[in-house]
């Protein structure tokens, strides 16, 4: 369960990294449009993975639970 699940949230992350991160960009600063665009986008992606570490942390104290508990 815990390989299957890790497998969906990389396929959802990288989902959102595509569609979502890729669109953003920024026209009001003349030359410094893609580096504020490239710092929004880093910012968000390395949100999204301690997210991604976080939830794979809780399924898997879950599982570890179950299986000394039974």
């Amino acid at each position: 369960m815990f390989i299957f699940t890790m497998w969906i949230l990389l396929i959802i992350g990288g989902g959102i990294v595509v569609i979502v991160l890729g669109q953003i960009s920024i026209s009001e600063y003349g030359e410094l449009n893609r580096i504020i665009s490239s710092g929004i986008q880093a910012v968000i992606a390395v949100i999204l993975v301690i997210i991604w570490i976080i939830i794979l942390s809780k399924i898997k104290n879950l599982i570890f639970r179950k299986q000394i508990n039974s």
